[in-house]
């Protein structure tokens, strides 16, 4: 009799397990093939770029200062030398202090847009599992969550066509959308 129980409940067990649909993600594959991201590293990539022609521009006024304020001073007593000397770091520490503070917005701008990336893309995941019957979407990472899936179970490639489709039209919504305000103020 507890043979025939244990049979049935491993038959039960068995069969349970195969009405699940169970699938796995490449997480970095997506998240870098993602086209967000990578209209948003673009985006961050245009600004530092803005931002380094920026500070070589001030760079080279810093020297043609230093050079002009030093000629300057050179000809004025010790103690008239020793003001200016200061007058010309304080004025140019608080300049650096402003790049300092713009970089850092930059930074922090670029890594919350990056989380709203994630975000979108775990939500992305959670109802593309949900449309297509998925029991459960596995992530795979350097952190070793899937340790091995077979090649037909990886829905990797899928979901990045899916989530840029999703993301082209959605972009492409909101283009027109801004394009017919445009027009309604003309």
């Amino acid at each position: 009799m507890k043979k025939i129980i244990l049979g049935l409940t491993v038959l039960i067990a068995l069969a349970s397990c195969q009405d699940q649909k169970i699938a796995f993600i490449d997480n970095g594959k997506v998240i870098n093939e993602y086209q967000m991201k990578i209209d948003l590293e673009e985006k961050y990539k245009k600004k530092d770029e803005v931002y380094k022609k920026k500070t070589d521009s001030i760079g080279q006024s810093y020297q043609l200062d230093a050079q002009q304020t030093q000629a300057r001073l050179s000809k004025l007593s010790q103690q008239k030398q020793q003001e200016g000397s200061q007058e010309f770091s304080q004025k140019w520490q608080m300049i650096q202090q402003q790049l300092q503070f713009e970089q850092q917005q930059m930074q922090q701008s670029f890594s919350q847009e990056m989380d709203s990336v994630i975000v979108k893309v775990q939500s992305f995941v959670n109802d593309f599992g949900k449309d297509n019957g998925y029991t459960y979407i596995l992530g795979k990472n350097e952190a070793g969550s899937v340790m091995y899936g077979k090649e037909e179970n990886d829905i990797s490639e899928e979901v990045i066509k899916a989530i840029n489709a999703a993301y082209t039209n959605n972009k492409s919504v909101a283009s027109e959308d801004s394009t017919e305000e445009l027009n309604t103020k003309e």
